[in-house]
């Protein structure tokens, strides 16, 4: 894999230069392949989408092919697509500057400090999570309708005041970069390829950095783990990164969403067996940019069969002595899982389960202030039973 940039030869090391004369056979993109010089190679045009080219580049095994990537392959790049086909001896990279260094040095902004988003293959509400006020995101986009398309999200979610780079074919001869308010018209002559740098500015409601969004961050009929309960929760179920959570009785998919927020690579199955309340879910994660959340529709325990199991269980609802002898069955030693509970009857069955399988019991009481008459007085909600424990 070459790292090739808009530039062309003109960015490449001699070792690269080496590599490329080289080839008998040459991939590439379109916009890359326009960029070549004369070659001995066999030049063939990448198709679209990305993943058919796939086989013609394993049918060359055994002879010198160069692969043509957008600079950095290992950064939102094509090279992790491309190297779980290959044995670690068959294939090597050499990265060219990524389209994120080139931005960072071209608006003068420290890159660790940024924010580095690949969304020009991604939802665009994938930016959500990052919307908070000073920070600065350099974001990989489409084409221009898709800038427009994020300047208006951007808005939507209540920072207008941010500024917005468009940075178009940066190291090429066709280089351009446009500064303007968030809310200004945008050009239309935006030419992919194109990244944005967003300064992001306003008061708009940022999501917390800790787990407990307000309930009204989320679309729901009354079927939502509350505020407090659920930051109490997730603390419970101690998120980790790269970790799978089952949410069983997902409702809104408060938990499931928290849980995905937590890290970027967290999974998420949710199972709500109302089919209205799974939609909804679905859309709460999409609107809080974590589109990945998985929810399926059905029954527990039978609606978890075949799904990958999971490093944490959280059960809203459904609770039941079938469901918990089944989970018991299925989870692999150590899966942590925590029940909540409100009925007599669930307060009974997670009493009783924890002295067949230990753990830790707590009641969760909580009142608010609220008028009573001409003064006011503590309305207590119903008081939560929460079982918490490993398998």
């Amino acid at each position: 894999m070459l790292g090739w940039g808009e530039s062309g030869t003109a960015g490449l090391t001699a070792a690269s230069r080496e590599l490329l004369e080289s080839a008998e056979i040459v991939f590439g993109a379109r916009r890359h392949l326009r960029l070549l010089p004369p070659l001995n190679a066999q030049i063939r045009e990448w198709p679209v989408p990305f993943v058919d080219g796939i086989p013609a580049l394993l049918a060359e095994r055994g002879r010198r092919v160069v692969m043509l990537v957008s600079n950095d392959p290992f950064w939102f790049g094509a090279g992790s697509s491309l190297t779980r086909h290959l044995e670690a001896f068959e294939w090597s990279a050499v990265p060219s500057p990524s389209t994120f260094s080139l931005a960072a040095a071209r608006l003068g902004w420290p890159l660790e400090r940024c924010t580095c988003l690949g969304l020009h293959a991604k939802p665009l509400t994938r930016i959500r999570p990052y919307l908070q006020s000073g920070r600065r995101l350099l974001v990989l986009l489409r084409d221009g309708a898709a800038v427009a398309e994020l300047a208006a999200l951007v808005i939507t979610f209540g920072f207008a005041d941010s500024r917005l780079t468009v940075l178009e074919a940066l190291g090429g001869a066709e280089e351009r970069i446009r500064t303007l308010a968030m809310d200004e018209a945008l050009p239309e002559d935006i030419a992919h390829p194109v990244a944005v740098g967003i300064e992001v500015a306003g008061n708009g409601p940022a999501l917390p950095l800790t787990p407990g969004l307000l309930d009204a961050f989320f679309e729901h009929d009354g079927q939502i783990t509350k505020q407090a309960v659920r930051s109490l929760t997730l603390c419970a179920l101690a998120p980790r990164a790269g970790e799978r959570l089952w949410d069983i009785g997902t409702g809104s998919g408060s938990i499931a969403i928290e849980w995905l927020l937590a890290h970027p690579d967290n999974h998420a199955t949710g199972f709500e067996q109302n089919a209205e309340r799974a939609a909804r879910a679905r859309r709460n994660a999409r609107n809080l940019g974590v589109d990945w959340l998985d929810v399926n529709e059905g029954r527990a325990p039978e609606v978890l069969e075949n799904a990958p199991l999971p490093d944490a269980v959280f059960i809203g609802g459904g609770l039941s002595q079938k469901l918990l002898d089944a989970l018991w069955q299925v989870l692999p030693s150590g899966t942590r899982v925590v029940a909540n509970a409100v009925t007599l009857e669930s307060e009974a069955l997670l009493a009783h389960w924890q002295q067949q399988a230990g753990g830790e019991l707590l009641r969760l009481e909580l009142a608010h202030a609220a008028p009573m008459g001409t003064r006011r007085g503590w309305k207590a909600s119903y008081p939560i039973v929460q079982w918490r424990g490993a398998r």
